[in-house]
């Protein structure tokens, strides 16, 4: 009978998983992808959308037991207001009938537009507005919103040709609303629902935390002024504190209080190509703002910036704004006919001219911090031409801000890829130098502006400067806070830094694993955690976004990660006795963890191969925890997968790990297809889930493995000056060891990369036949002509790229020729027998995909079975889901054809003509 009862629960078992469904494209549209979780402020409810399948939006919100409040469909971005009251969310029209819309070809000002939800938490009563074109709530208080809307268009109404009043709407227009004459806000009391409409609105704002509402109109009419008008929603007064005829208006601010208002005016009709800006102010108990700034006071050489952020210090005792230069102008007489274009590049300016082209709109509007102090209006420019970029000290209040400049080393940088500053350190009072720093790599004050302090990468050490006299102390020399997985041709990264303790006393550094602390007077330091020994890493999670320094007093909340089983969980530090407790750790991936503003409540995801990263909340002790979505329970439908750590040793003697994914109803006895899938190093992602999607640039391991595949992922240490080989000494002896285990078709293996993992692999095939087939998404198989390229996105030359980073050739070609030539496949492509799907756009701003043609080109001269597809439009990996979901289905097609045996596609017999591009897509698969 026994055995009856066991044989009958292994046959139910057996059903349950053969049962299961295998992945297919079509389910990608299934899956929820969790957006825009938070928590109230008092930490009583959580938010959040699902978007299925990368389409429509689902607000959610639940309370700590994960019982539903509220939902609502086609929703999303929700916020909490301040007192945790009311929910206020985004509804938009179904994606569905929005692409029909389109279809009909309906014009997109006649799309439907945005409507705005205002949830009463209490009530559970919903009011829905539309359309709005943006709203806007206080940040630090409750009670008010403010939301914009589109243009409505009225019915006109049927009134006699004749009429008086037919011929009075001939003579005078009404004003119309638009981008030019600004738009209709409504200002709405919470608690009484009391609407003010606020005509012809082209800026508005809350202040911080003060009961300050502001915003500027052009008039309620056409005759009528336009001006900026302050409310104080406290006392219910509202003051015109500006006004002229006709005005533009700019970068409209309060301080954080509410005191003090200022923006940036300018009320010349003409079209004159050098702007007469003006700074104003407005102070609470004055009727009137005054104006601080204007083109005959400012500076000489520079002018009141339209684009420059207008923000005042913290406590109140100075505003800041930005100052331009005079524009270059333009002679507007010319015709097209007789402007000469032409680009004249320079072998010794700056900046390459494919850099200036990309930040032309950014020069164009550049501008230069300056401050105000308000007690006597005294202005001090801190940012100037030769130093334009600034930092502020305590949030402004600070004696000291700090100045910086790369122009001198910017030509270099096109080869060492290194950013290198001049730094001044500025008295905020006097205006005066205080101290200078040359040659420096990038810098930051200290919370309270008592010290600058970086990572030296030359001399691997972490530095501290005193603001007050510029004195250097080291703090980490010779004590190894460099990345000590480093195998670039340059001088290694740190590991990063935590913060400082209040008043600037110590600053919190990373090692690989630990947390040490060192005065950054005296450089003394001293490790607060113990990671090293156990092999465990622990990092400081900021949980406040205002928090400014890591608090002595209170516990501090610390993530880990065990570097040897991929581990992770939250440890709880003491400052004060210097004690570690681990709250909670496991086989998962800890991660997203944010904390109520008002309470200790917080949220965090856990995730694993097998678990999808669900929300969940906890206090800080983690005692008790909650999950609070189900975003994809149809995954137990499905075939799955696992994931674990394997080892082995490179050919040249390295230790090294990677990840297997095998398929859910793994069997030892059977023999499996694999794909082997890396980049560089990627074991540390052990736990990581992976949702089923339309990828961009490579393969879905859940989609792989629930269709009967196994994935080897394994991690690659280089050589310098040798990558090609590296990837061969690290790869190929790790899929032979796999074949040793039994359960692999060492005839059925594949490969698949993208970016620098598909010039890896179109080096591996010119070195061995042990794959089958290949996918090598924008791949570089000439180091030679790659090196001169450019990077379109950026503007810079690839140069330092293989000089110093990831290609890691270490000098130039005619330094190094035999390395150049001994990397790139190009040179050895008559040596592959492996079938190629190549994927290279021509948009991509990374890798100049002339390096795909090459590639593609040279295979089909030599009559070697390759495929490329170019994504039109499209940058260094398709993003457009259309295009996404083609190339899922072609590499899955490619793969199964080679590794499986399956019927061809019709695209990889004949292609896909030009003729019929758009319209046939050959997936079709041919009867053999």
């Amino acid at each position: 009978m026994k055995k009856f009862i066991v044989l009958f629960v292994l046959f139910i078992s057996f059903s349950v998983v053969a049962q299961k469904q295998v992945l297919d494209h079509s389910d990608y549209a299934k899956w929820n992808t969790i957006k825009g979780s938070l928590l109230s402020p008092d930490g009583e409810n959580i938010l959040y959308s699902l978007e299925q399948g990368e389409k429509d939006n689902f607000l959610k919100i639940k309370d700590l037991k994960g019982a539903y409040v509220f939902e609502h469909e086609r929703s999303s971005k929700g916020i909490f207001d301040y007192d945790s009251k009311h929910v206020f969310f985004t509804i938009k029209a179904w994606k569905d009938s929005v692409t029909v819309m389109k279809s009909r070809k309906v014009k997109k000002k006649n799309l439907p537009k945005d409507s705005l939800g205002i949830l009463n938490l209490a009530t559970g009563k919903l009011i829905k507005v539309a359309p709005i074109k943006s709203y806007k709530i206080p940040e630090k208080w409750s009670g008010y919103i403010a939301y914009m809307l589109e243009e409505i268009k009225e019915k006109k109404k049927e009134e006699p040709k004749d009429s008086l009043q037919e011929k009075e709407k001939k003579k005078k227009k009404p004003k119309k609303v638009g981008k030019k004459n600004g738009y209709h806000v409504v200002l709405r009391n919470l608690e009484t629902q009391k609407e003010d409409t606020l005509k012809f609105v082209t800026h508005y704002t809350f202040a911080k935390k003060g009961a300050f509402f502001a915003y500027t109109t052009t008039g309620i009419d056409k005759e009528g002024d336009s001006g900026v008008f302050v409310l104080n929603l406290a006392t219910d007064e509202t003051h015109n504190i500006y006004s002229t005829k006709k005005g533009k208006y700019f970068q409209l601010e309060f301080s954080e209080s509410g005191k003090n208002l200022g923006f940036v005016v300018d009320t010349d009709t003409t079209k004159v190509q050098t702007r007469p800006n003006e700074l104003f102010h407005w102070k609470e108990g004055n009727a009137r703002a005054e104006k601080l700034v204007d083109s005959e006071s400012a500076p000489k050489g520079y002018l009141v910036s339209s684009d420059g952020k207008v923000s005042f210090s913290k406590d109140d005792s100075k505003l800041f704004f930005g100052l331009r230069k005079p524009p270059v102008i333009k002679d507007t007489t010319l015709t097209k006919e007789e402007i000469v274009n032409v680009e004249v590049w320079t072998y010794d300016e700056p900046q390459l001219y494919t850099v200036q082209e990309l930040q032309l709109k950014n020069d164009t509007i550049r501008s230069y911090q300056t401050a105000i102090h308000l007690k006597n209006n005294k202005l001090v420019q801190l940012a100037t031409f030769d130093y334009p970029n600034s930092q502020l000290g305590d949030e402004g209040n600070a004696q000291y801000a700090m100045v910086n400049t790369k122009r001198p080393y910017e030509l270099q940088s096109q080869w060492t890829g290194n950013r290198n500053y001049d730094y001044n350190i500025i008295n905020t009072v006097t205006g005066n130098v205080q101290a200078q720093i040359k040659k420096s790599e990038r810098l930051r004050l200290s919370p309270k502006a008592e010290y600058a302090f970086g990572y030296s990468r030359k001399d691997t050490t972490w530095v501290a400067y005193s603001t007050d006299s510029g004195a250097r102390t080291e703090l980490t020399k010779n004590k190894g806070f460099f990345n000590e997985w480093h195998d670039y041709p340059d001088h290694p990264y740190p590991y990063g830094y935590a913060g400082f303790s209040k008043d600037d006393k110590t600053l919190l550094l990373y090692d690989r694993y630990d947390i040490w602390e060192f005065n950054p007077k005296t450089g003394e330091g001293n490790r607060l955690t113990k990671g090293r020994e156990t092999k465990t890493r622990y990092r400081y999670e900021w949980l406040d976004e205002e928090e400014r320094f890591l608090d002595p007093k209170k516990n501090w909340l610390l993530s880990t990660f065990d570097e040897a089983t991929k581990n992770s969980g939250y440890a709880s530090y003491n400052p004060r006795n210097k004690k570690l407790e681990q709250l909670i750790s496991g086989p998962y991936r800890y991660a997203n963890t944010k904390k109520a503003k008002l309470s200790n409540q917080l949220l965090f995801t856990k995730e694993s191969f097998e678990v999808f990263p669900d929300l969940h909340t906890s206090d800080v002790t983690f005692k008790t925890v909650t999950t609070v979505s189900d975003a994809n329970p149809q995954q137990e439908s499905y075939n799955w997968g696992s994931n674990e750590l394997v080892n082995w040793t490179s050919l040249d003697g390295k230790e090294l790990t990677g990840m297997l994914v095998k398929p859910e109803n793994f069997d030892p006895n059977k023999k499996y297809p694999m794909i082997v899938n890396f980049y560089e190093r990627s074991s540390d992602g052990l736990h990581r889930h992976r949702a089923p999607r339309a990828e961009r640039s490579t393969i879905n391991y859940s989609f792989y493995t629930s269709r009967g595949y196994v994935i080897f992922n394994p991690d690659v240490a280089y050589r310098v000056g040798y990558p090609g080989e590296s990837a061969y000494n690290c790869v190929i002896p790790g899929v032979t060891s796999l074949i040793e285990k039994g359960f692999i078709d060492k005839d059925n293996i594949g490969v698949q990369g993208h970016s620098w993992g598909g010039y890896q692999i179109a080096y591996l095939v010119t070195r061995t036949d042990i794959f089958k087939a290949a996918e090598s998404g924008a791949p570089v198989p000439n180091m030679i002509s790659a090196y001169g390229g450019i990077r379109w996105w950026t503007g810079l030359s690839r140069q330092f790229q293989y000089e110093h980073t990831q290609s890691r050739i270490g000098g130039t070609p005619w330094e190094y020729p035999a390395r150049y030539i001994e990397n790139s496949p190009i040179f050895n492509i008559d040596k592959i027998n492996t079938p190629l799907l190549i994927m290279h756009n021509d948009a991509d701003g990374h890798v100049p995909w002339y390096q795909g043609i090459e590639f593609f080109v040279s295979l089909r001269r030599l009559g070697k079975p390759s495929w490329f597809l170019n994504y039109n439009g499209e940058p260094h990996w398709p993003l457009k889901l259309q295009n996404r979901k083609d190339f899922s289905i072609r590499m899955a097609q490619f793969f199964d054809y080679y590794l499986k045996g399956n019927s061809k596609p019709i695209w990889m017999e004949r292609g896909v003509p030009a003729i019929e591009k758009g319209i046939n897509q050959g997936y079709e698969l041919i009867d053999e």
